[in-house]
């Protein structure tokens, strides 16, 4: 499985023109496309960052699918008030508890290794991160997106709601640094955010 990340750093005033303009337009039209599996969408209101996730079967349906998209992904960034930047994942990891009811939150954490190493991070995060994010109150879901090529990937938690996510900020930041140290990862980036589309539709790859 695949995925393609839009990542647009708008304003609070736009997120929520924004939010209606893919859900109205850009996810109808984006799942009727060969091979999409679904949509998701990520909206930090305070910032107006947000994130559009399109899953796909395959990487050449991913790519297919690019022109068709660009034209929307040019007129979200004019609603947002800001330039997208797209990233093509590989998914390594997708495991649900649940499915995130409507209020979940997710946090995400971006990081950097050694494309040398890829396979070795993703098997200990299998095997030690997936079984401690279970452990958190109001878990639902975690994935795992990884860029073999450059060692970049970007993994994602959802909780049933903010009150769960923010309880778990301060063991979650520990044991990210701490799998951080072992693995000789960067972490370069992470945020958090109201999951407002949940439509990703990603089978189950633990």
């Amino acid at each position: 499985m695949y995925a393609r990340s839009t990542t647009i750093n708008g304003t609070p005033m736009t997120v929520d023109d924004g939010i209606a303009y893919v859900c109205d337009e850009v996810m109808p039209a984006v799942t009727e496309m060969p091979g999409c599996v679904g949509l998701s969408m990520l909206a930090d209101r305070e910032s107006g960052r947000c994130i559009v996730t399109s899953s796909w079967h395959d990487a050449e349906s991913m790519r297919a699918s690019d022109e068709g998209i660009r034209g929307m992904r040019e007129r979200a960034g004019s609603i947002f008030g800001g330039p997208p930047e797209v990233q093509e994942w590989e998914v390594a990891v997708m495991h649900r508890r649940s499915e995130a009811p409507s209020g979940a939150c997710t946090r995400v954490t971006w990081s950097r290794c050694d494309p040398a190493d890829v396979d070795r991070v993703l098997d200990a995060y299998r095997a030690v991160m997936v079984p401690r994010m279970e452990d958190y109150g109001g878990f639902c879901s975690v994935s795992l997106m990884i860029d073999r090529a450059t060692g970049r990937s970007a993994s994602a938690v959802t909780f049933e709601d903010r009150e769960c996510m923010e309880a778990s900020r301060t063991h979650a930041r520990a044991s990210r640094d701490d799998f951080a140290r072992l693995m000789r990862l960067e972490i370069t980036d992470h945020d958090e955010f109201d999951l407002v589309l949940a439509h990703l539709r990603i089978p189950e790859t633990v």
